[in-house]
């Protein structure tokens, strides 16, 4: 059985136990100043979990999981409404409230991350919640529960519910207390949870989906640095993100050299131990996914596209994959359709913006895209003709807490970051009032 916590909100002083709380803004920056200073045991964790790199997670991951924490609190304390000019002789003025008990359910790829995308807005709000982190990836999640009652979060605000998606989850997105869930995930777990929502109470989602997408790059830019960012953007956390460059389109004029810089680059990758600094890529999360990347490099090997570089395992222990690149890939092609969450690059070339364009837009996700140009008309045209929530012109990866994310298509629907994010877990209330004998409406 699914326990839920109380409906206190944390933006009033809470009084438990003889002990008075710190407004929200206050708890939420000692919650950011703990994490600082654990960051080493927590990038362990990140790192022995998920099989991401030390070096990033404690470079990156942690101190960004700090910083997200501070821009919520920041916003915490500016929560307001509006005053309403009506057009009758009425007084109306709006409250944004807390949505009520939320419910996060969050992946294995960025466990650190995903975990106070989710986590820092609603308590902002003055929310409370559950969260159930990936099965594959719940140490981290529970040493950040062991956090929060340190920096002074009242019992029963922030729970951690570790367990599998058909358990755990299910009973999240189905459960009658439950105001909302956010859900971050493949876009078959997607439905489920919107089905079971709508099915329950009639919850608000906030889905964060898979993704297939496109960097295209023109032929007016420097191809060494092309190249490097094509390469990051697939191979940055071993592929296993979301908004992976996996489909890389690059016009006919510089693609001959394109493709010799990007696999004389990819074979000089190193792929090994995580807490190696050397090492820029560690292992897949775990054997499943190990697997289903594999079967699909046997995929397009079968469907007629020419290999490049990589495609296959490294050792004989562990689960790790050569960065692998695939050329004359055809848009039917299950490496061009499918997100396959691993270092797996479908290589295509283009001719005309138009048709750049056209290729880009091909695929039923749109959570990212990027633009690698000099021409400033080109890149205007492509940004706004791209069907996508978030769109990198000559850089990739570029998230800010300030910057709304997310997805059209079958990418979901509902904004993680930016104030976007915070007013997921808001409701507007209208408060009207009759004005009697005003001489001013």
């Amino acid at each position: 059985m699914l326990i839920l916590p109380s409906r206190q909100h944390v933006r009033r002083l809470i009084t438990v136990h003889g002990h008075v709380f710190l407004e929200p803004r206050g708890i939420m920056l000692k919650f950011a100043d703990l994490i600082e200073e654990h960051a080493e045991v927590l990038a362990v964790l990140e790192a022995l979990d998920a099989g991401k790199l030390h070096s990033w997670a404690k470079m990156g991951d942690i101190p960004g999981a700090a910083n997200t924490l501070r821009y919520y609190a920041g916003a915490a304390d500016k929560i307001h409404g509006e005053v309403l000019k009506m057009s009758r002789a009425l007084q109306g003025y709006t409250l944004r409230e807390p949505i009520g008990v939320v419910g996060h359910i969050i992946p294995w790829n960025f466990p650190t991350t995903m975990f106070f995308m989710k986590v820092s807005p609603a308590l902002a709000a003055g929310c409370t919640m559950i969260v159930k982190p990936a099965e594959q990836t719940p140490l981290i999640a529970l040493y950040f529960a062991h956090l929060a009652k340190l920096a002074g979060v009242p019992d029963g605000v922030l729970n951690v519910v570790p367990g599998f998606g058909p358990t755990a989850g299910a009973a999240i997105a189905s459960h009658m207390d439950i105001d909302k869930v956010s859900f971050t995930g493949s876009t078959d777990v997607g439905r489920q949870v919107m089905q079971a929502a709508a099915t329950s109470n009639l919850k608000p989602v906030s889905l964060e989906l898979g993704g297939k997408s496109p960097l295209l790059i023109f032929d007016d830019v420097d191809v060494n640095t092309a190249a490097d960012m094509a390469l990051l953007g697939i191979l940055f956390n071993k592929g296993e993100i979301c908004v992976a460059s996996s489909r890389v389109y690059v016009q006919e004029g510089i693609y001959d050299e394109f493709e010799k810089k990007l696999v004389e680059k990819a074979k000089a990758w190193v792929v090994g131990d995580p807490f190696d600094p050397a090492v820029r890529q560690g292992p897949q999360v775990d054997k499943k996914q190990f697997d289903r990347i594999l079967s699909y490099i046997e995929h397009g090997k079968r469907e007629g596209a020419t290999l490049l570089t990589g495609g296959k395992p490294i050792g004989k222990k562990g689960y790790y994959i050569e960065p692998t690149i695939f050329t004359n890939v055809t848009e039917d092609m299950l490496i061009a359709k499918n997100e396959i969450f691993g270092p797996v690059m479908a290589l295509m070339k283009f001719k005309t913006v138009e048709e750049a364009i056209k290729s880009a837009n091909n695929t039923r996700y749109g959570l990212a895209a990027g633009i690698m140009t000099k021409d400033l008309n080109v890149a205007n045209t492509v940004s706004r003709s791209i069907r996508a929530g978030i769109i990198w012109i000559n850089c990739y990866f570029a998230f800010d807490s300030d910057c709304p994310y997310g997805g059209y298509k079958m990418s979901g629907f509902g904004r993680d970051c930016g104030l976007e994010s915070l007013h997921n877990y808001l409701q507007v209330k209208s408060v009207v009032t009759p004005i009697f004998n005003s001489p001013w409406l």
